[in-house]
């Protein structure tokens, strides 16, 4: 009879704590900013002397003063620092210093510069390794630079950056630089471009590698990483398919990985651009999705928040997703 008492004891006690946890993570809500934020951003531009490269950079700030976690953003080929205006927003007014970064050579000037017919083939040929190469170097020199102006008194961004706090995301040609960065293996001799110090990583629409297997490139990861692609997700420069960007989930270690496949999704799906995608109108609960799910990816893992990773962990990713939609962690 004790034996039995003990028995429906912890079994009480396990559910109420299973309760707990849900009732946890369902009073959390990553879309909730106040509603007297106003968002704020400054154009500034980081010099790299030894390589005679300029870096332009958008840094949004939250309303606190104090210091805050960093979220580092990579544009796509031909973007600039002024995309993805809504991650910005709202990744700040939740707290982050968000620093979107603009590659010189495979930035909007590749296509800017050049006459209409000429374009596609610009393009094409600014998606190359050597490319990857100058993006994966930017972003040390860029975080350092911050790490200069955050000591720097009477700089805008002085005392605002927990440095100990920085996670890594980017889109397409920019999940390609933000996998190198965050852990991916190269097997040519040298080329080794991890970060050490970065605590998360973001991929939307990633890719695994043209030569060499999934596993070899993914399966050394460290950190927690999110993918992000779509079932539509191809694009007309790279080649990357939809397999391929499917192919880095399972190749990834075991241990905070997460993946959303929107259903129905394109490439630009992850951006604001309006008719560059391949037939399907943008759905408006792809923003909110991504929002929801980046936002408490990175409360999670930069802030080491309980309830957003809860809320990760749990069942509040499915809330904000339509039926079709697939998310998946391990």
């Amino acid at each position: 009879m004790r034996r039995c008492s003990h028995h429906l004891f912890f079994t009480g006690l396990l559910l109420v704590l299973s309760i707990v946890r849900v009732v946890t993570a369902l009073a959390y809500d990553p879309m909730v900013i106040p509603a007297t934020f106003t968002p704020e951003f400054h154009d500034l531009t980081v010099v790299d002397a030894e390589r005679s490269r300029e870096i332009p950079i958008r840094v949004y700030l939250p309303a606190t003063t104090e210091p805050a976690p960093v979220a580092v953003f990579s544009h796509g080929l031909g973007g600039s620092r002024t995309n993805n205006v809504y991650m910005g927003n709202h990744w700040s007014a939740r707290g982050f210093v968000v620093v979107f970064l603009q590659h010189p050579g495979s930035d909007e000037s590749v296509w800017k510069n050049t006459g209409f017919g000429k374009r596609w083939k610009a393009m094409n040929e600014a998606a190359s390794g050597q490319n990857l190469q100058l993006r994966a170097r930017d972003v040390p020199v860029a975080l350092d630079q911050l790490e200069v102006w955050n000591r720097e008194k009477g700089h805008i961004l002085f005392g605002r950056l927990d440095m100990t706090r920085v996670g890594m995301s980017g889109h397409s040609f920019g999940a390609h630089t933000t996998q190198a960065v965050a852990g991916q293996f190269f097997p040519l001799k040298g080329q080794c471009f991890t970060l050490p110090g970065l605590r998360a990583a973001i991929m939307f629409s990633p890719s695994s590698p043209k030569v060499g297997s999934a596993e070899k490139a993914f399966g050394q990861v460290k950190i927690p990483w999110l993918l992000m692609t779509g079932t539509r997700d191809v694009a007309r420069i790279g080649g990357a398919s939809l397999e391929s960007r499917l192919a880095v989930y399972p190749a990834l270690p075991p241990g905070s990985k997460y993946e959303l496949v929107l259903h129905e999704a394109e490439h630009y799906a992850f951006s604001e651009r309006e008719g560059a995608g391949i037939g399907a109108p943008r759905n408006p609960n792809h923003h909110r999705a991504i929002l929801a799910i980046t936002t408490a990816f990175w409360e999670a893992y930069l802030r080491d928040d309980p309830q957003a990773r809860a809320w990760l962990d749990g069942a509040g990713a499915g809330s904000v997703l339509e039926p079709q939609d697939r998310w998946q962690k391990k």
